[in-house]
């Protein structure tokens, strides 16, 4: 699985009057608990060596802790206010590096008395911040709580999966394998002003290469114990033997065709293009999934972006799916099928559902959970992201691969979706990240469109 690592710049302030004694005893307290969150997903860069105690308060050391930073290339910058702060030296450092920053202090413990001075930590964050918004500063807020509680190091890890998918997607190439399916104009996505816009860069890859690359891939000894594999997870009864093989190669053929092109997601054309595969390809995108190389079906770009999106908000700790909004549940007004013919990841399968190959496509149920979904698509110049959170509940059992998605109010999300610039194609992933998805839409200048709030009626 690809695991996004966030390096992330790191300048405690202070306000050069106030007491450096306390200034590093909250130092201390807060840099503890960020070093323990999520430490394979970050690298952490401080400033030890350029300030005293690793607190940035005089103006000089601006330039030298902005250089430090661009040296090490970070993707993202947290200025914790250890006291009131130095506005002077944080919107310095924010304003040159113009990344992800997230500005938060400790509550103060009690108010000033004649005996002894507080740290104002407060007050100095709502002048900080708006000395960054004069600089132009995008910037992310854990409001004022302890260093030890639960709200902050949930919005530190949250602006960790908010760095990640903001990196993710400005480094993002995406493997265009063939045209879109002939009758799919709702799949049709603007390439150039992906890679202006927003650094997207689709690279096109014809499915003869994917091909050509199969055929040469079954002569070699790797390719068995990639088909042992498959036969070993799937029932496979339902599939010719040539059949499975040929899904075997092909699984292969387009990771090491998405590897030599530094590609981490994919848009395939699937079913128009079957004939020249040699087999299905739809088991080969859910298995692509599970190595951390999602791809959209139906030559879907924008739902190639949509998945890497979900990816890196999940740090590459579990696998994502693009489905199929399709009909409602029978009996449950708010439920609805995400269903696709194929190509869900195995590792998210109902361990109670058998899994199969039928005529070379997957069939199985996913496993129960908390489910985010997301949609990133283009309308009028203007990118929009929809992103809610539901369930996975029981429902009918039916063909390829499924899940019964509940959400709060169905009604909300369906008029969301048909009257935003949205298609059938929606992604998901296991977990709860809206709060991360709605954040990195600021960051990525698209309009997050959110189901909890109600937008056009039906009639």
């Amino acid at each position: 699985m690809n695991k996004p690592t966030v390096v992330l710049g790191v300048a405690p302030t202070k306000r050069g009057f106030l007491s450096m004694e306390e200034a590093k005893r909250q130092k201390d307290a807060f840099m503890a608990v960020i070093r323990a969150v999520k430490p394979d997903s970050v690298q952490i860069v401080d400033i030890d060596d350029l300030c005293e105690n690793g607190i940035l308060f005089e103006t000089d050391k601006i330039t030298p802790v902005v250089e430090k930073f661009k040296d090490a290339r970070i993707d993202a910058l947290f200025l914790p206010h250890c006291d009131f702060g130095e506005e002077q030296c944080a919107a310095g450092v924010a304003a040159a590096l113009k990344v992800p920053t997230l500005m938060w202090g400790a509550r103060d413990e009690r108010p000033n008395t004649d005996q002894s001075r507080g740290r104002d930590t407060q007050c100095g964050l709502f002048a900080c911040t708006k000395v960054l918004r004069r600089f132009g500063v995008t910037y992310s807020y854990i409001w004022n709580c302890e260093t030890q509680s639960e709200d902050f190091r949930r919005g530190f890890e949250n602006f960790i999966r908010v760095a990640a998918v903001v990196k993710t997607v400005k480094t993002l190439r995406i493997a265009k394998f063939g045209a879109r399916p002939q009758p799919f104009m709702s799949v049709m996505a603007n390439e150039g002003d992906l890679a202006t816009r927003l650094g997207v860069t689709v690279i096109p890859v014809s499915p003869n290469a994917v091909a050509a690359r199969a055929d040469q891939i079954q002569k070699e000894a790797v390719y068995a114990a990639c088909r042992e594999d498959l036969r070993s997870r799937f029932d496979v009864s339902r599939t010719p033997a040539e059949t499975v093989d040929r899904i075997a190669a092909l699984k292969l053929a387009v990771k090491e065709l998405m590897e030599e092109n530094r590609c981490t997601a994919g848009a395939m054309e699937c079913w128009s293009a079957a004939s020249i595969f040699g087999a299905p390809v739809c088991a080969v995108l859910g298995e692509l999934s599970d190595l951390g190389l999602p791809l959209a079906c139906e030559t879907d770009v924008n739902g190639a972006v949509t998945m890497a999106m979900l990816q890196a908000a999940a740090l590459g700790e579990d696998a994502v799916f693009l489905a199929d909004l399709t009909i409602r549940h029978p009996e449950n007004d708010n439920a609805e099928l995400l269903w696709h013919c194929g190509p869900f990841p195995y590792s998210l399968r109902d361990p109670a559902s058998a899994a199969g190959l039928a005529d070379g496509q997957e069939r199985f149920a996913l496993k129960k959970g908390d489910i985010t979904l997301c949609r990133f698509d283009e309308a009028g110049g203007e990118y929009y992201l929809f992103g809610g959170e539901g369930k996975a509940v029981d429902g009918p059992e039916t063909t390829g691969t499924y899940v019964w998605f509940e959400a709060d109010n169905w009604k909300r999300w369906e008029e969301k979706l048909m009257f935003g610039p949205y298609i059938h194609h929606i992604g998901g992933v296991y977990g709860s990240y809206k709060p991360v998805l709605r954040e990195a839409a600021r960051y990525l200048g698209l309009i997050f469109d959110d189901p909890d709030q109600q937008g056009v009626y039906s009639l």
